[in-house]
């Protein structure tokens, strides 16, 4: 449909993939060697900057291959409740991926066979499988790295640093899918499309008491009740820091444009001396 058609054009610009004449920029080619949404790709070219590559690619991973955890048959909910937050990472559900990813390599390292592999997923109610095809799309896109000789950083998974990194990366990226808590009772209403969201069943976040305000998503699903899957806790300072200017300013008029708006003035020197001089 041609909205659509302009609907994509319009994020790819927003993404720097354009140029001034709606060709592909140069970032945009590099961006385009990578077989992932846009978004994604663009993550991941951010990290080499941050230098948080190597849980950038697993979390990229980790999200295109099919979902890792498993319905829980009837009665055993709890259970598989109790095995995944073994996994669960306080800043979000891309870092609690990178938990199950990390986990399932340790795993298969100190199997000596297949069968205990996949004995080691059914004990902890995840897909073989899906966590199979992550290593092989983690592993094809190492390669495209190393043929456009991109650099990739050494792992540092649980550093306060590398945590800010990749939320920062993250952001680069996915600045187009933000949700707010409008309520405190997980309501979340997305910057762009104005529309309320609940967070996925398989959120770290359902599991425990503290909602987080400020969220970013991987993607939206109307298919499953209008939720948001894969969500981490961002901060309004982050997201403003981050943001293309352009991008913000075409946002419809919401209460949470206000805030991060009230976030901006705080952050720009000039902005203070302009509001001083009224």
């Amino acid at each position: 449909a041609p909205e659509s058609l302009m609907q994509a054009l319009e994020d790819l610009d927003y993404l720097a993939a354009l140029d001034n004449d709606g060709n592909l920029s140069e970032f945009g080619i590099i961006m385009s060697e990578f077989p992932l949404d846009p978004q994604l790709s663009k993550s991941i070219l951010a990290s080499c900057e941050f230098e948080c590559v190597d849980e950038m690619l697993t979390i990229a991973a980790m999200v295109t291959a099919p979902n890792c955890f498993l319905h829980a048959p009837p009665g055993t909910e709890e259970i598989a409740l109790t095995c995944w937050r073994k996994f669960s990472h306080p800043a979000g559900d891309h870092f609690t991926l990178i938990n199950v990813f990390n986990a399932f390599k340790e795993a298969s390292a100190n199997s000596t066979s297949q069968c205990n592999n996949e004995k080691w997923c059914r004990d902890y109610f995840l897909s073989c499988s899906a966590l199979r095809m992550a290593e092989i799309i983690r592993a094809e896109l190492v390669e495209i790295m190393k043929r456009i000789e991109l650099p990739i950083s050494e792992p540092d998974f649980g550093s306060k640093e590398n945590i800010l990194s990749i939320k920062k990366s993250l952001l680069s990226g996915y600045f187009m899918h933000i949700a707010r808590d409008v309520d405190g009772s997980g309501n979340y209403l997305m910057l762009t499309h104005r529309q309320v969201a609940q967070l996925h069943p398989f959120s770290s976040y359902c599991n425990t008491t503290r909602i987080p305000e400020w969220v970013l998503f991987h993607e939206f699903s109307v298919s499953e009740d209008n939720s948001i899957r894969v969500v981490s806790e961002i901060s309004p300072d982050l997201f403003v820091e981050l943001v293309p200017q352009y991008y913000f300013s075409n946002l419809p008029p919401s209460e949470s444009k206000d805030i991060l708006q009230e976030v901006i003035n705080h952050l720009s020197p000039v902005s203070t001396t302009k509001e001083e001089q009224k």
